[in-house]
């Protein structure tokens, strides 16, 4: 009798998310603001730069068993390109994003938390948005809608599981205060969006 062979099992993202306390202030190693809990999670605390790539695949090369990263004091980034790297390599290593309730995930950062394979959120984080700001002392709304730089944020939503209008409502949502200025949003809001599973 002939055997058709097995077919591959669909991979997928992990299911759990580890909700235990955790002294952020402790870790068994760090690589720029990635602070290493144990084998399987590691937190980010800190803003990221041009250098925070270099430190991720360091990161990941010593610890390839990681599957979860919590997001606890993220204020943002000192370089948007770096940042938007990093965010593909949270998704390429699939990693499980996850705020627990003393966790801000601000300005750039949010981007990092939207790489996640699963993003969930304790409901009380908390998130903020705005717009960027390029060296030259520009903000979104100082180019025109065809700016190939507005392009570079859109598509890294769709990457990340975006339809092509959640991705362009979400990018004006992030652009409608000034950089100097915040919009917060409740993980209830975030979720409503599609973005985070609520734990």
């Amino acid at each position: 009798q002939a055997h058709a062979p097995a077919a591959l099992p669909v991979w997928k993202a992990p299911a759990f998310v580890d909700r235990r306390f955790r002294n952020y202030n402790r870790g068994v190693a760090q690589y720029g603001p990635f602070r290493v809990l144990d084998d399987r999670r590691v937190a980010l605390v800190g803003e990221t730069d041009a250098s925070t790539p270099g430190y991720f695949r360091a990161m990941m090369r010593d610890f390839p068993a990681l599957e979860q990263l919590d997001m606890v004091e993220c204020p943002g980034t000192r370089d948007d390109r770096a940042n938007l790297a990093v965010g593909r390599m949270i998704r390429a290593a699939g990693l499980v994003t996850h705020v627990p309730a003393v966790g801000s995930v601000r300005s750039g950062a949010v981007e990092l938390f939207l790489a996640g394979v699963r993003r969930r959120a304790d409901s009380r984080a908390e998130f903020a948005v705005h717009s960027w700001r390029d060296d030259l002392g520009r903000e979104a709304d100082d180019l025109p809608e065809s700016d190939p730089v507005h392009r570079e944020y859109i598509d890294f939503y769709r990457e990340m599981g975006m339809s092509d209008d959640s991705a362009r409502r979400f990018y004006a949502l992030t652009n409608s205060v000034s950089f100097d200025d915040a919009v917060y949003l409740a993980p209830l809001q975030m979720a409503a969006m599609g973005l985070l599973d609520l734990l």
